[in-house]
């Protein structure tokens, strides 16, 4: 077979995984990337002595396509696991959450809503056929199993505060797939498990881009793709910075929306699906501490003064030096929130955990990061699949794919590993 020289757009983790499929099966892929660094969400940054991710990220026991790459690797043994916590803030204090007996002593609700909401925690974890729940509206069906009065409680904020205008428009199936994913990364129905790895993603981010390199791969930053030159049907090769380059084949991972101004030569029906497809940004507010806020790495939050539905107080999973907490304010790119000011963010975020936690002063915070990022996730409303092009397009050597296509799963690390190998062997069959 003869082997391509293939460039891969975008070095997140699906874009790593196509190119390090590649270069293991002897092809020479080009990994473009328009950023200074490889990760796209998952990429790390110095906060101030401690490398650490942009936005949080933890490991789930089912994550089987990450543990294979690791074991690959030679890096098993850098992954931990650890016993978590999850809370909600509701009615001024923090209630313990995430288990049966949380469940039936959280204070707000009747029992009957805490019999609801359980029953229909327990069946999504035990159901494997999400295709059932493709057709279905998620706000409705969620109402329809916990009633109104455990939508309004523990749901209503989840859904408003990240998809705003949106939040009536979700695909049941995709609300399904967050609750089994997390629901069977457990000890037992009492006990939360969720891992990390040492040193966080930037050990297997690297890892990854120099086994790329070790088999004539190639990795290179600052370089934004201008445009995908097509030709008589098929990809003839790229602009960058004005220049052409030629390529056998083109495989895109970067996020939908940009497809149609790099790409701007698809049949207009095919532009126009993408064009359609509606996107969550993300203002993540990071803040280093002194001291925890609380014990739970989840703490969801239901209060009129909080417009976030939770913080992650990420160093409950994996041990830092310091308390590590993430905010992050997810909305649609064209809300006016978006548009704020770091400043108005940070001071909110600061407020809310002195609230939470009464004890903290201004000498407990020792620093505060915020990263953007305008297409963090698609919205993903009933029967996805249908509205997206096909990622094998009608131009030879052409594949575009993101996080979307392995819906109904949410954006992971894990997913975006096993799909972007699968793709690249696609690609190359």
């Amino acid at each position: 077979m003869k082997k391509k020289r293939i460039a891969v757009i975008g070095a997140g983790p699906m874009g790593l995984a196509v190119a390090y499929q590649l270069a293991r099966d002897g092809h020479k892929p080009v990994l473009l990337e328009a950023d200074d660094r490889i990760g796209g969400m998952a990429a790390t940054f110095d906060f101030s002595g401690e490398l650490l991710e942009r936005y949080y990220h933890f490991h789930c026991t089912s994550d089987l396509a990450f543990f294979k790459v690791l074991d690959e690797l030679g890096l098993a043994d850098k992954m931990h696991w650890k016993e978590t916590k999850m809370g909600y803030w509701f009615q001024n204090k923090v209630q313990p959450w995430g288990n049966p007996i949380a469940l039936l002593k959280f204070q707000g609700l009747p029992l009957i809503a805490k019999l609801r909401y359980g029953l229909h925690a327990f069946s999504c974890t035990k159901g494997n056929d999400w295709h059932k729940f493709d057709k279905i509206e998620a706000t409705s069906w969620i109402k329809k199993w916990v009633g109104a009065k455990a939508y309004e409680v523990l749901w209503k904020n989840l859904f408003e505060y990240k998809f705003y205008q949106y939040a009536k428009a979700l695909s049941g199936a995709w609300i399904w797939s967050r609750i089994r994913r997390i629901g069977r990364s457990r000890y037992n129905i009492f006990k939360e498990k969720l891992g990390y790895l040492e040193g966080g993603s930037t050990t297997f981010l690297q890892s990854m881009a120099d086994d790329i390199r070790v088999r004539s791969g190639e990795i290179r930053l600052d370089s934004p793709v201008g445009k995908v030159v097509i030709e008589s049907g098929a990809v003839k090769g790229i602009e960058i910075h004005g220049r052409f380059e030629p390529f056998d084949s083109v495989i895109s991972t970067i996020p939908l929306p940009y497809i149609p101004s790099i790409i701007p030569d698809l049949p207009p029906e095919i532009s126009s699906q993408y064009k359609a497809l509606k996107n969550i940004a993300v203002v993540c507010v990071i803040v280093k501490l002194k001291k925890p806020v609380s014990d739970n790495f989840w703490l969801n939050t239901n209060d009129p003064e909080m417009d976030i539905p939770g913080i992650v107080e990420y160093t409950n999973l994996r041990p830092l030096d310091s308390h590590i907490v993430y905010a992050p304010y997810y909305m649609p790119g064209e809300h006016p929130k978006y548009q704020d000011p770091d400043e108005v963010f940070a001071t909110k975020v600061c407020t809310f955990l002195k609230k939470i936690n009464p004890t903290l002063t201004n000498k407990d915070f020792l620093d505060l990061h915020i990263s953007r990022y305008r297409y963090a996730q698609p919205v993903c409303g009933p029967e996805f699949l249908n509205s997206l092009p096909p990622y094998s397009l009608p131009i030879r050597g052409l594949w575009v794919a993101d996080t979307s296509y392995y819906y109904p799963e949410d954006r992971g690390i894990s997913e975006s590993i096993q799909f972007g190998r699968n793709l690249a062997l696609k690609a190359m069959a």
